[in-house]
């Protein structure tokens, strides 16, 4: 499992993969991220603090991310984080957060705003058809306006490969996700131990008609691999 990576491409920074207790939703059908967790705390502490370590404030950026939202991490955790934005001039930093968690997010960008550092938060969207959303892959996103689900947050993820899928659809999000956020994330499905499996021949659309679309997109990550970010791998318990 890589917990420490340099992203150098489409908005610079560096990430860092932590460990909490883990997704309180733990429902999509398509996710075990939640499988990186533990239910000590001291030990997610010191796991943390060693990757922590590793953050030098080469783009004075830091993405932190964990199975679940920013407020499954220890409070000693974020401490430490506050300490090394400070002390490694991070002046921007990007926490994921579950739709169900964005009450916390307030409080999170005040106390980060007091030491002058901007936070930006994601969300795990995975498509703006809430339909398919909720009934098919149990995101447990309670809105169905774009503009609603971005009042809280800054940049969003989506999830292509799906058996469903289709040019058409997943352009939509795209351009829906790009109107209403500044930045978008596309996850191409990767197999794992979920119900839900991707689609090869989605895969194939997605690469022959969007990939070269928005590949060279400045507000567009594109993951063909969960690992693409140089962080992740086998989720363990």
């Amino acid at each position: 499992m890589e917990r420490y990576s340099i992203i150098e491409e489409k908005n610079p920074r560096e990430i860092v993969l932590l460990r909490g207790r883990g997704c309180t939703w733990r429902r999509c059908r398509f996710c075990d991220y939640h499988l990186d967790f533990c239910a000590d705390e001291q030990a997610n502490y010191l796991l943390n603090q060693k990757e922590l370590a590793k953050v030098t404030g080469l783009y004075h950026k830091l993405e932190v991310i964990n199975s679940g939202s920013f407020s499954d991490l220890d409070q000693k955790t974020m401490d430490l984080i506050q300490k090394v934005c400070v002390s490694k001039g991070i002046r921007e930093i990007h926490f994921e957060c579950h739709w169900n968690d964005r009450q916390g997010i307030k409080a999170l960008r005040a106390s980060f705003s007091a030491l002058n550092v901007l936070v930006k938060v994601k969300i795990g969207v995975e498509t703006f058809d809430a339909l398919f959303r909720e009934s098919y892959l149990d995101k447990g996103i309670t809105a169905s306006d774009p503009a609603q689900i971005a009042t809280d947050f800054d940049e969003c993820c989506l999830l292509f490969g799906l058996p469903g899928q289709n040019g058409e659809t997943m352009e939509r999000d795209i351009v829906t996700g790009l109107t209403h956020f500044e930045r978008v994330c596309i996850n191409i499905m990767v197999e794992n131990g979920r119900p839900i499996k991707p689609d090869p021949a989605v895969i194939e659309i997605f690469l022959k008609e969007l990939y070269p679309k928005y590949m060279g997109n400045s507000r567009v990550d594109i993951l063909l691999e969960n690992t693409d970010f140089g962080v992740g791998g086998e989720p363990c318990a």
